[in-house]
């Protein structure tokens, strides 16, 4: 592979296997579909109960009134309770509702599924491949946090 181009390729790679994730977990579900910012807004919730919604758009990379639309539908949908700061009453706190934690955990298993099954097609040299490349994935992945972050 080209050093110039690996760059490209890669990025194109991942966007083109999470797109197709996305596309195909939206179907065989009886529930609306929840769009990409809404479950990593969900993900987060979940996994920091009482976040504010500037932390959580700090996190996300989103503007606050991005994340403050997210916030009022999943509200409505009965995916999230907006709390009041007990230290500052303007402050609200997100928490997940059961519901949502439900969602999640479905959807993550039929994430699972749907990767697992498309994996063991491949052959033992393709599977070792990516298992490989796992860690530098990681690593891409921190630093790309980390810039994101000094910007």
């Amino acid at each position: 592979m080209d050093p110039e181009t690996l760059p490209d390729e890669l990025a194109d790679a991942l966007l083109g296997v999470q797109r197709l994730i996305r596309r195909r977990l939206r179907g065989g579900t009886s529930v609306p579909r929840l769009r990409g910012a809404e479950v990593e807004l969900l993900r987060l919730v979940i996994g920091r109960p009482g976040i504010g919604i500037s932390d959580a758009a700090r996190e996300l990379y989103l503007a606050g009134n991005s994340v403050s639309t997210l916030v009022n539908q999943l509200v409505a949908a009965g995916y999230l309770i907006r709390g009041t700061d007990p230290a500052d009453r303007r402050a609200a706190r997100l928490l997940p509702t059961p519901a949502a934690e439900a969602r999640l955990r479905e959807w993550r298993e039929r994430r699972a599924a749907l990767v697992r099954r498309q994996v063991s097609l491949l052959d033992d040299a393709d599977r070792d491949a990516l298992r490989a490349a796992l860690p530098a994935l990681r690593t891409l992945a921190r630093n790309l946090h980390e810039e994101t972050e000094e910007t």
